[in-house]
C-alpha cells in the first residue's frame, strides 16, 4: 500500500509558475510523487496585504496526486532588518507553527511521513507534528553555510529541538555535516538535482528565439540580485577582460534589491555594450538561456549547493564558479568547470579567460551532470524514507541497500 507524504516548506511555486520560489522542492516532488498515494505540500505565506509576490499570486491548487496549500501567517522574515530585533528574537513572533498544525489537523489525512525543507520553521513544525501523529520526520537543511552557522550559534532550544528530533537530516554538501552531527547521528549528504527541462538544445536556435546576437561570446549568470550572489565582482571581472575579448557579452538573468546598484556600476565602468540585465525569466525559459551561452558563471560569495551550475552542466555548458562549500563539491575536475576565489574579481576574470579559451568536451560535461538528475537522487531519498518508516514501526531497516549515516549517500554515483 502506498503511503501519504506531508511536505512542509517555506516556499513553493504557484500553479502557473509565475512565482517560482522553492522550485527545487517542486522538481523533487515531481520525481517521487508516483511512489505515494497522496502528497500534500504546506507552504505558509506571510500575510502582507498582497504587497509580497507570493501573497499576491499563491492560491491553493491540486495537480496529479499533489495538493498544495498556502496558509497565511504573521511572522518577521529573516531578510527584514529591524532595529533592536535579532533573527533569534524573530522566532518568538512567528505564527507559522500554529497555523500549519491547525491546517494539518483539519485535513484529517493519515500521513505516514513528513519531509521538512529548511530548519525554521519547517523542521520545527515537523517535529511538533511528529510527536502528535507518531510518524517520522526527515529534514533537508537548505540554508547557506553562513545562515546555518548563525542558527547553530543561536543556541536556540527550538532550532536544536528540530535537529535533535529529526529521524534523518539531509544536507547537500559535506562541509556542514560535522556541525549537524553534533545534534543528530543520522546526517546524510544528498545533493540537489536538476529538472528534466534542462537538456542540450540547438544553441543558435536558442539565441535566435531570445534575440541574442550570434557573433558574440556569451557568459551567463542566473540568480537573485542580492549582495551574496557576488554580481559586483562579475562586472569588475568583465571590465578586466573586454579589451582582449571585445566580442564578449555577459547576460545576467534575475532581479532583486541590488539591481539599481549593479546598473550604476555597469554605467560607471563603461560596460553598457558588454552586459545585459534581462530581469527575471519564467523557470521554463531558463534552459534556452543556458543553451545560448558559451560559459556559465556563478560568482556567489557563499552557496550551500548552487543548483544553477548543475542545470547549466545538464545543458552541456562548462561552469566558472567561486570556491564555496557547494561548488567545491560539484566542480571536482577542470574537465567540467573552473573554481576561483570568492570576492576576487581578478581571479574570476582569469578563470573566465581560461574558460573561454579551453576546448571543452560537452559530452563529458553532460555525462558528469547525469549523476545529479532528480531520478537518481530520488532513489536515495526514497530509501531514507523507507528506512525511517520501517524503524518508526520497529521493523528494522527497509529492504534493499542499507544506507549508513555517513556524509555521502550516493557513493555509487560519485
Amino acid at each position: 500500500m502506498k503511503h501519504n507524504l506531508l511536505i512542509i516548506t517555506p516556499d513553493f511555486p504557484e500553479s502557473a509558475d509565475t512565482y517560482v520560489g522553492g522550485i527545487f522542492v517542486k522538481n523533487f516532488i515531481d520525481s517521487i510523487k508516483s511512489h505515494f498515494q497522496e502528497v500534500v505540500v504546506v507552504a505558509p505565506v506571510l500575510f502582507s496585504g498582497k504587497l509580497m509576490p507570493n501573497d499576491r499570486l499563491c492560491k491553493d491548487y491540486h495537480y496529479d496526486n499533489v495538493s498544495v496549500f498556502y496558509p497565511r501567517c504573521f511572522f518577521l522574515p529573516r531578510c527584514l532588518h529591524l532595529p533592536g530585533i535579532t533573527n533569534r528574537s524573530k522566532l518568538s513572533f512567528d505564527t507559522r507553527p500554529y497555523v500549519v498544525e491547525r491546517l494539518v489537523k483539519k485535513m484529517g489525512i493519515k500521513f505516514d511521513l513528513i519531509h521538512a525543507h529548511f530548519t525554521w520553521p519547517s523542521a520545527y513544525i515537523g517535529v511538533m507534528l511528529k510527536e502528535k501523529l507518531k510518524i517520522p520526520v526527515i529534514t533537508t537543511v537548505h540554508e547557506d553555510p553562513a545562515w546555518l552557522s548563525e542558527e547553530n550559534n543561536m543556541n536556540h532550544p527550538l532550532i536544536q529541538k528540530a535537529w535533535l528530533n529529526s529521524d534523518a537530516i539531509l544536507r547537500a554538501n559535506t562541509y556542514d555535516i560535522s556541525t549537524l552531527k553534533n545534534y543528530n547521528a543520522k546526517v546524510f549528504r544528498v545533493p540537489n538535482g536538476f529538472s528534466t527541462i534542462f537538456r542540450p538544445m540547438d544553441g543558435t536556435a536558442c539565441r535566435t528565439a531570445l534575440g541574442l546576437p550570434e557573433d558574440r561570446r556569451i557568459l551567463l549568470s542566473v540568480g537573485n540580485l542580492d549582495v551574496i550572489k557576488g554580481h559586483r565582482y562579475l562586472l569588475s571581472a568583465i571590465q578586466n577582460i573586454v579589451q582582449e575579448h571585445p566580442d564578449l557579452l555577459c547576460v545576467i538573468v534575475g532581479s532583486g534589491p541590488q539591481r539599481a546598484t549593479l546598473e550604476r556600476q555597469i554605467v560607471d565602468e563603461g560596460l553598457s555594450e558588454y552586459v545585459m540585465m534581462v530581469g527575471n525569466k519564467p523557470h521554463g525559459e531558463i534552459p534556452f538561456w543556458m543553451n545560448a551561452c558559451d560559459l556559465f558563471v556563478l560568482p556567489s560569495l557563499n552557496e550551500s549547493f548552487g543548483i544553477v551550475q548543475i542545470e547549466a552542466m545538464a545543458c552541456g555548458k562548462p561552469v566558472v564558479a567561486t570556491a564555496t562549500p557547494g561548488s567545491r563539491e560539484i566542480i571536482v575536475s577542470d574537465r567540467h568547470g573552473l573554481l576561483c576565489q570568492p570576492a576576487n574579481a581578478d581571479d574570476l576574470a582569469e578563470k573566465i579567460r581560461v574558460g573561454l579559451q579551453k576546448d571543452w568536451s560537452h559530452e563529458e560535461i553532460l555525462q558528469f551532470a547525469e549523476r545529479f538528475s532528480w531520478d537518481r537522487i530520488a532513489e536515495d531519498i526514497l530509501q531514507i524514507y523507507d528506512t525511517a518508516i520501517y524503524e518508526r514501526h520497529g521493523l528494522g531497516k527497509a529492504s534493499g541497500e542499507v544506507i549508513s549515516p555517513i556524509p555521502t549517500v550516493s557513493s555509487s554515483h560519485h
